[in-house]
């Protein structure tokens, strides 16, 4: 695999947690092809912990990366230094990937990329990023938005999710869920279409429906219904549909229609089975309903995906 550049952007007053993820993401790793560096305008930088860091990368990293990621930081308010802003404009205009994790999103802002495009931070900023970027199109309420070469993630844990699924349209299912395994994070949380993918903000709670979950993963070959979910979480239907939707911010069936998309996207990646085959182990049926799930979800054909993605 070409080797693909990383450079995480630190911007003085970085969060320690959002700088942590892309830096562990990325990191080299024998099965992906990222050669990443932490890049900054100084060569010191204080995080809001009060911690400095020390940072072997300047600008320059970041003009020759293929992807450019600015973590977190604080005040969001206060602008970056004009050559920092520069150099997220001029990746953007090369047509570089940029990529925010939480207040992120203000320093991509500030610098014109977002102009025009749909775009998210932390719940706590969001009201900030409307009112002192109008250009931007705020996304409340979503894990992260891709808008192609563009990406913003919301608060620390919903960078993991980003990262995680810049990986997954990288290097396909497989590699991103080793690195899930890795990180001990849910493999994927998404949804939407294949260029703009917004994510509902799963609701806290003690999720009790985590055995069901997990119980419906190693039975998606089999036909699976509301009733029959409702009935193995020993609830109504009413009262399943209204904890399920509370705990992970989708409904049963759209959870369950991702996650059979999931099994697909991993039986094309590592085996030769037909479509046919494939559609009937991830429980979608016909190779017809297959096809449509990957058209309206991903503007793919099982085919392309398996040729993109196959190893």
């Amino acid at each position: 695999m070409a080797v693909h550049r990383v450079a995480v952007l630190v911007l003085e007053g970085v969060t320690p947690l959002d700088l942590a993820i892309p830096t562990q993401v990325f990191a080299t790793r024998a099965e992906t092809p990222y050669a990443m560096t932490v890049c900054s305008l100084t060569p010191r930088v204080t995080t809001t912990v009060g911690l400095d860091l020390v940072v072997s990368g300047g600008l320059e990293q970041v003009r020759a990366a293929d992807t450019v990621i600015v973590p977190g930081f604080e005040p969001p308010l206060v602008p970056p230094p004009a050559p920092v802003l520069d150099a997220l404009a001029e990746a953007r205009d090369r047509g570089r990937r940029v990529v925010s994790i939480c207040t992120g999103a203000f320093a991509l802002a500030a610098a014109g990329v977002l102009d025009g495009l749909h775009a998210t931070t932390h719940w706590q900023h969001i009201e900030d990023l409307e009112r002192e970027f109008p250009a931007v199109r705020v996304d409340r309420d979503v894990l992260y938005v891709d808008e192609g070469n563009v990406l913003t993630s919301a608060g620390v844990c919903c960078g993991i999710d980003l990262c995680l699924h810049i990986v997954r349209r990288d290097l396909g299912a497989v590699v991103a869920n080793q690195l899930a395994r890795g990180l001990v994070a849910a493999p994927h949380r998404d949804g939407g279409q294949a260029q703009f993918v917004p994510a509902p903000v799963a609701v806290a709670g003690d999720a009790s429906l985590a055995a069901t979950r997990a119980w419906v993963l190693e039975r998606l070959d089999q036909p699976l219904t509301l009733a029959v979910l409702a009935r193995h979480a020993g609830m109504s239907q009413r009262s399943f549909m209204r904890r399920f939707a509370e705990e992970t911010g989708t409904t049963p069936l759209q959870w369950l229609a991702k996650a059979r998309l999931g099994l697909a996207r991993e039986l094309l990646e590592t085996t030769g089975h037909s479509v046919d085959r494939v559609a009937r182990e991830c429980g979608l049926g016909t190779a017809a309903n297959l096809r449509l799930h990957f058209r309206r979800t991903l503007n793919t054909t099982p085919t392309a995906y398996r040729r993109t993605f196959t190893r």
